[in-house]
């Protein structure tokens, strides 16, 4: 929200109000209270009439600070908040001649108690600063309030993150308002809003605040970076890095990290799609048309009409299109597949769950005490209260008869147009619900399938989020077009989000409305199945690769192909993620931050910590991208080509710019076939363009997820020695450019001559 009208003026209505100096300095309980007058004191009569901004500071962990401030503090408490972690970490205060300062492992905050101006500072030097107006209290017009929080952004800093936006990928200029909206892909609006923003020059900033945040980054005073909320109290925790692996894993240790999705969600998912006719018949023709024409399917999702129209949610099968479901699901998983199923948190009228979440109480109310409704989606809908704990344990009891019935997987949609003028159960503030429904609704379904299904084997494919919703994977980005524009802007989302500590993302390959060419929906099936996650899914047109053309089911083949061998790899990434919370999709800027080229690139990322990929978004098969320094090797083709450099080459549709980073071993698995496989069984190790004397190393995991053993190599020269550890099965190393040599079971180290 601006505040100000131009460099000099406030706008018409608004009284800012900052703080002047620092009056008092109180140390308790592991923090520090700082008690700021918002005017100076030149006599004693100056503390009176006027107001005294109260300001905590206090480290929860090691290199991250946080900074509550206070207006008033008697108003009633609101909620929900973010499940943050909160512990008393080590502060260390000075509070010298003019200054006060406050350090959490690298990281310092300093305020000057003469003006208030404070800075960050870390082991590089400094990150940011602001003069006295970085923390303000504000008075609006018709007793409204705000609190509003500034830092300067410096010459040639990027900002990047605040959920899954399509907008550019450097926020800087743009007014983000944090507020999920069902908007589709091609606006300003978000399925998922975060409150984190992360910083090219190695920090990030997390606004501790489930209602609506605004930014305007840039785009007010074009030196500042600016958060605000309606109140008397901001809370945002500054979080180091230096490195925005950093900052992203120190951000996911405060709000959670990902769990790991079970291995076989990374195989490729086939939809019913959406309003398409389609009954039993129709998925076993999908089903057995993917398998006659070799495209390895994993995952076989229904879409809403798997329920009778203007029920939604039911959770009945229709069964005049699926008058058997129990058999069918039998016979669907009996052909290796497992089963996804479409629901959202919203009760139609004519469903006959609505009566009786009406009479329990378990539907959003209307402050009259009425059921909350309206017809937009769903006619006469309500939406299912999930602050009551008997609606929770209800709405999860309708799904455990779907997956008693054999269903592995919700794809959880919808959760964004949430009311505000309603009332809750539990007397949760509608404001701060608004964004938070969508964690409640996820997590409500994700537990359910960890009780039923077990820890390993829960998995969600789900379109709304807000902070700490990383914690339930997976997400896909919502209602996109068919077009190359619709395909890019989707690329900028996924990396918007996955700069936002969520570890996975997914996109409807094709796009989602209206129904793509066949150059497109080729070009978008290398990207889709490039991507962490994979799903065929559209609208109004089924998504099958042969209603595309006979060369869109080859190119289907080669790159589902091409994952399920990948997966040794792309799971290690995924463990690394469950770990750490650095994403397994990721922008280049975040693998490569010491690159100024990359801080803006937006059309190429990198899947995992060694494969770069730059999909093609024109019908010319034109890929360009740019190579980070080193000598890079193309995956399928094996030419090697030096990087430092922007390059432009032609791609047919079984390629892309598809590179290997140098210094990368890379496992390579035996199976093509499906995503779940022993990874450590005839595994190709292999070993692209070492310098000398550079010694890396490889972690090798499982498909439960359990890292078994390592890989090492070390370049001296013209000799390569390969050491393993924990490896037990027989295994393969091959020098790209140069040899393949075998291993037993047992060889522990291996020298191969270049």
């Amino acid at each position: 929200m601006k505040f100000t009208d131009g460099n000099w003026l406030v706008r018409e209505g608004y009284q800012i109000h900052f703080p002047k100096i620092v009056h008092e300095v109180e140390e308790k309980d592991g923090a520090v209270t700082l008690y700021a007058p918002c005017k100076y004191l030149n006599h004693r009569g100056n503390t009176l009439d006027g107001p005294l901004l109260t300001i905590k500071i206090s480290a929860p962990i090691n290199d991250v600070l946080r900074i509550q401030t206070w207006h008033f503090k008697g108003g009633r408490e609101k909620f929900p908040h973010f499940n943050v972690l909160d512990q008393a970490n080590a502060l260390q205060v000075k509070n010298e001649g003019e200054f006060v300062s406050f350090s959490s492992g690298e990281l310092t905050l300093t305020i000057s108690k003469q003006d208030f101006s404070i800075s960050f500072e870390n082991q590089t030097g400094r990150l940011t600063d602001v003069d006295g107006k970085g923390l303000a209290w504000i008075d609006g017009p018709e007793d409204s309030t705000y609190m509003r929080g500034q830092l300067r952004l410096g010459v040639g800093e990027h900002l990047y993150g605040l959920g899954e936006r399509f907008t550019p990928f450097v926020k800087n200029g743009q007014t983000v308002d944090v507020w999920n909206k069902d908007g589709g892909t091609s606006s300003e609006q978000s399925y998922k809003n975060i409150p984190f923003y992360l910083s090219s020059k190695g920090y990030g900033v997390f606004v501790n605040h489930p209602e609506e945040v605004n930014f305007e980054l840039g785009s007010e005073l074009v030196s500042r970076s600016q958060f605000s909320v309606k109140g008397e109290y901001l809370d945002y925790y500054f979080i180091n890095g230096p490195t925005p692996k950093e900052v992203v894993s120190r951000y996911t240790e405060l709000t959670g990290k990902p769990a790991l999705p079970p291995a076989w969600s990374f195989g490729l998912w086939l939809s019913t799609s959406f309003t398409t006719e389609y009954n039993e018949e129709t998925v076993n023709h999908f089903v057995d048309g993917m398998s006659e024409r070799g495209i390895p399917l994993s995952v076989f999702h229904f879409d809403c009409f798997w329920m009778k129209e203007f029920e939604w949610s039911n959770f009945i099968w229709d069964r005049r299109n699926f008058p058997d479901p129990e058999g069918m699901l039998k016979r669907l998983k009996d052909k290796g597949l497992k089963i996804c199923l479409w629901i959202n948190p919203y009760i139609a009228q004519k469903s006959p769950l609505f009566e009786e979440g009406m009479e329990k109480g378990y539907l959003i109310k209307k402050t009259s005490g009425d059921v909350w409704q309206w017809d937009l989606w769903q006619a006469g809908m309500g939406v299912v209260d999930f602050t009551n704990p008997d609606a929770c344990v209800w709405f999860q009891e309708k799904l455990k008869t779907l997956l008693d019935m054999g269903v592995d997987s919700f794809k959880t949609d919808f959760g964004e147009r949430i009311p505000t003028d309603v009332v809750y159960f539990d007397g949760s503030d509608p404001e701060k619900m608004h964004n938070y429904y969508a964690y409640k609704y996820n997590q409500v379904v994700f537990d359910l399938l960890k009780e039923e299904l077990g820890e390993d084997e829960a998995v969600v494919f789900a379109r709304s989020a807000t902070a700490g919703g990383q914690k339930f994977p997976v997400h896909w980005g919502g209602d996109c077009d068919s077009t190359y524009d619709a395909m890019a802007e989707s690329l900028r989302g996924g990396l918007s989000l996955t700069s936002s500590g969520f570890g996975y993302w997914s996109h409807d390959i094709g796009g989602f409305e209206n129904t793509a060419t066949p150059d497109v929906f080729k070009r978008w099936t290398a990207f889709g199945l490039l991507s962490s996650h994979s799903r065929f899914h559209g609208s109004s047109s089924y998504r099958v690769p042969w209603n595309f053309d006979e060369e869109a089911v080859d190119v289907a083949r080669h790159f589902t192909k091409l994952k399920n061998s990948l997966m040794p790899y792309l799971y290690g990434q995924a463990v690394e993620n469950s770990k750490t919370g650095v994403p397994v999709m990721r922008s280049m800027v975040m693998e490569f931050p010491e690159d100024p080229l990359c801080e803006t690139l937006d059309r190429q990322y990198m899947l995992g910590d060694s494969i770069l990929v730059a999909p093609i978004f024109n019908e010319e098969g034109l890929g360009s991208f740019y190579l980070p320094k080193g000598n890079w090797t193309h995956l399928l083709t094996g030419e090697v080509v030096e990087g430092g450099k922007w390059i432009k080459e032609n791609y047919d549709y079984f390629s892309l710019p598809l590179f290997v980073r140098p210094n990368t071993i890379l496992p390579i698995g035996v199976n093509e076939e499906n995503p779940v496989y022993d990874y450590t069984n005839d595994v190709t190790f292999k070993i692209f363009n070492l310098d000398n004397n550079q010694k890396v190393t490889r972690n090798i995991v499982n498909a439960k997820g359990e890292t078994i053993g390592a890989i090492m190599a070390l370049r001296h020269g013209q000799k390569v020695t390969v050491t393993s550890n924990g490896l037990n099965n027989a295994y393969h190393i091959e020098l790209v450019g140069h040899k393949l040599v075998s291993a037993n079971p047992g060889e522990e180290t291996i020298e191969i001559e270049l």
